[in-house]
């Protein structure tokens, strides 16, 4: 059995989504009898609260918390925002229409916190490490990011240590699709690769949740053929248990979308097509689960879609899963080819008809397609074609499955017998 210390930011009571992934592995390892403990922060200022997750704690898990120095409270009283009240990345790093406050505010996070705001952790987590790992004797760290600072701080920790790093990227890291319209100095995307590389060098191996962001990495360091991993996002079985799907009375069929929508996922045509039907005579209502970047809602606003909407906001995730199994069809968006929505096999498992639009990602077409349950178009699509195939389709049960967490965690623990 291992000894494994996992770094991760975010952690319950945290409404993040990217601790789903880490805290499932961290509970089925426990439950095989490996002994783990989680170095994280006190508190996430940043994030909605969201307890559902806290029963997926193993009792026995050592959670060590340190403070942190956290720029969004200087961001929120330098924009005269509630401090009580949760932000969310749409708002943040939105370009739309937004004031001189908030341009240098974005021009600031993009470069002078490298790689990202999380990186005040940085001190306050080496040091707490240090004590850890000067009293116990650990066989493995694994660090989750983003925020992709938590690797630097596993990368400094193994190399006093002499522990073999295994950085997990869930997202790409450098260019990362949410920089694509921001203005950063050559001298921070030049460090930012450094320490990008830096951390890759320093990985025994690197977890990735998609195939095309494993092949990039590959491509861009050589030295990452022999020791990438790729272990896709997956779902939670025990979420769903109990659920049952309420057959509503309504004579519409709901269309969600569940997490933030940014602006450059808007699918123009395909609110059109909505609206076209609508006026045709047939009824369906659009519902938004998180935040809605706010070019998106001024679209559906400026057609008149908002009043065939319920934008909902944020909820806990037992309440996202409710409403995903009691949809009709199920939005998701994607923006570039590296990139595979979480939300996908929560809408797999789901086994409702599954609308993507986004740039060209072979990936995401082919994981819909494989399950027998979606359909992929780009933005610019009106997908008009997309009810017809919804009304026939025939899912494929084996496709579905193999991405339960539960079966993804044995992959990991084959992962960890070979390196560690």
């Amino acid at each position: 059995m291992k000894k494994i210390l996992f770094i991760s930011f975010y952690w319950p009571p945290s409404g993040k989504a990217s601790l789903h992934f880490p805290l499932k592995m961290i509970q089925y390892l426990s439950e095989k009898g490996h002994n783990l403990a989680v170095l994280t922060v006190n508190e996430d200022t940043f994030s909605a609260k969201d307890d559902t997750f806290t029963k997926y704690i193993p009792k026995e898990l050592k959670v060590i918390k340190t403070g942190y120095f956290d720029p969004f409270v200087y961001y929120k009283k330098f924009l005269g925002k509630d401090k009580e009240i949760p932000m969310f990345a749409t708002e943040v790093i939105s370009t739309e229409k937004k004031g001189l406050k908030h341009k240098i505010s974005l021009w600031i996070r993009m470069n002078l916190f490298i790689p990202d705001a999380r990186i005040g952790w940085y001190k306050q987590a080496v040091k707490a490490g240090k004590k850890l790992l000067n009293q116990e004797k650990y066989d493995v760290i694994i660090t989750n990011g983003p925020p992709h600072s938590v690797h630097l701080i596993g990368v400094t920790l193994s190399k006093k240590f002499n522990i073999p790093l295994i950085p997990i990227l869930i997202d790409p890291w450098v260019d990362i699709a949410s920089y694509k319209n921001q203005t950063r100095n050559k001298i921070v995307v030049w460090l930012d690769n450094y320490l990008e590389k830096k951390t890759m060098k320093r990985g025994k191996a690197a977890i990735f949740v998609t195939k095309s962001m494993m092949n990039y990495f590959i491509k861009k360091y050589k030295f990452m053929k022999e020791k990438s991993y790729q272990l896709y996002w997956g779902y939670n079985e025990e979420d769903f248990e109990g659920i049952i799907e309420q057959k509503s009375s309504n004579e519409y069929k709901t269309i969600l979308h569940a997490g933030n929508m940014y602006e450059y996922q808007n699918p123009q045509k395909f609110w059109e097509t909505i609206k076209n039907k609508i006026e045709n005579g047939s009824k369906f209502k659009l519902k938004f689960i998180g935040s809605l970047a706010p070019n998106i809602k001024e679209n559906i606003v400026r057609l008149g879609l908002d009043k065939y909407s319920d934008f909902l906001g944020f909820l806990d995730y037992s309440d996202v899963i409710k409403e995903i199994v009691n949809a009709d069809y199920l939005l998701a968006c994607t923006h570039e080819q590296r990139h595979v929505p979480g939300k996908l096999f929560e809408y797999m498992r789901a086994k409702k008809p599954i609308i993507v639009f986004g740039d060209p990602n072979e990936e995401v077409k082919e994981l819909i397609t494989k399950a027998g349950l979606g359909k992929y178009y780009s933005f610019n699509d009106a997908a008009e074609d997309f009810f017809d195939f919804a009304d026939n389709i025939s899912y494929n049960e084996s496709n579905i499955i193999c991405h339960n967490r539960k079966n993804i965690s044995i992959e990991l623990e084959n992962i960890l017998n070979k390196v560690c």
